[in-house]
């Protein structure tokens, strides 16, 4: 099997003998890893010890949009030669560990709807077509699956307006969350729709609405303004390509959501943190129409644990999670500078283990 056709028989739960499987690494830990392994990059970590690769395929529209000056979001801080504004607007200021920032949100200080309407939102132009379609049929034809992100949709609204302030504005305010998340909406809603129609295999989205323990605000709340805008995306992009498959990522313990999840159009769901959820339970109630992607924890045996516990941990997840084929074998987050090297080794030695 080609990773494309082992993606395909992993989305419809077909059994296999091999599995799709990746890990990503904070910068440091990247420079450490390749150094042990004396390979050059991760191209060629990928190759060499055959982690999950796809083609990404992103929309772009006919002309750039000229880029928005923010500045005067910031006229009251001062902005360290180190820091950067993204693409939302969002002061991103280097934290004091590792690749960790400050958020510093440009409408933090707002306190009218006129001044949401205001700001410089990301451009609404429709996409071109033209790149994407030539660039899926040319992953197939190598035997990659593809996959678009299309982004957020609380956690960019929330960036945008401040956590505090959108999390008040809920109760208080809610037509100016309205506004922001109809924004984002317009975005993902042309992302979707652009990356149905190019074939794409997968859509990559998502919100962390969790803690550890609980969700961050009322299953209600959820349901009114993140979960009623999300499903209109997924639908629209599945009307036109009914086998498109939705990824949804969110840390923490969503057990209470995952029906709505799958309900509004979710096939894959992601970390599934042991330390939040029992993943065992996650497979037994929804495991017949979802799959499941990481349950390898960075908050316990990646960092924590020996080799020997990554590679029961691993056996254990094929044994009780992939035993249908629905299984996609990941840690649950970036692995940070913590986590040994021989841990990180004896994962992607036991992914690359045929069923026995």
């Amino acid at each position: 099997m080609n990773q494309w056709q082992l993606f395909q028989a992993t989305m419809e739960h077909r059994e296999h003998e091999s599995w799709l499987y990746y890990l990503s690494f904070t910068p440091n830990l990247e420079k450490a890893f390749l150094k042990h392994t004396g390979l050059p990059d991760m191209e060629a970590v990928r190759e060499h010890f055959g982690i999950w690769q796809e083609r990404f395929v992103q929309p772009r529209q006919a002309k750039e949009p000229d880029k928005p000056d923010f500045s005067r979001y910031y006229s009251d801080v001062k902005i360290p030669d180190d820091a950067y504004i993204d693409s939302l607007g969002v002061l991103h200021v280097p934290g004091s560990m590792y690749h960790f920032t400050h958020y510093i949100s440009p409408l933090r200080h707002a306190t009218s709807l006129s001044e949401m309407e205001d700001f410089p939102w990301p451009s609404q132009e429709a996409y071109t077509q033209e790149n994407g379609i030539a660039e899926v049929e040319q992953a197939h034809a190598e035997g990659l699956s593809t996959v678009c992100g299309i982004g957020h949709m609380y956690e960019d609204a929330w960036q945008i307006r401040g956590y505090e302030e959108f999390l008040m504005d809920m109760p208080a305010a809610p037509e100016i969350c309205e506004y922001i998340l109809d924004r984002l909406f317009e975005r993902n809603m042309k992302k979707a729709v652009w990356a149905a129609r190019a074939g794409v295999d997968r859509l990559l989205c998502g919100d962390d609405v969790a803690n550890q323990k609980t969700m961050m605000f009322s299953v209600d709340s959820w349901r009114h303004f993140m979960k009623s805008r999300w499903q209109k995306v997924w639908q629209a992009a599945k009307e036109i390509k009914p086998d498109i498959r939705v990824w949804y990522h969110s840390d923490g313990n969503i057990m209470e959501i995952i029906p709505d999840l799958i309900e509004a159009g979710v096939d894959i769901l992601n970390p599934v943190q042991p330390e939040c959820l029992n993943v065992a339970e996650v497979k037994q109630r929804f495991g017949d129409r979802l799959v499941l992607d990481g349950t390898i924890g960075t908050q316990s045996v990646m960092p924590f644990g020996s080799p020997d516990d990554v590679r029961q941990t691993v056996r254990e997840m094929k044994r009780t999670v992939g035993y249908d084929g629905a299984l996609i074998l990941s840690p649950t987050h970036i692995l940070e500078p913590e986590v040994p090297i021989d841990n990180i080794l004896a994962f992607l030695e036991e992914c690359a283990r045929p069923a026995s």
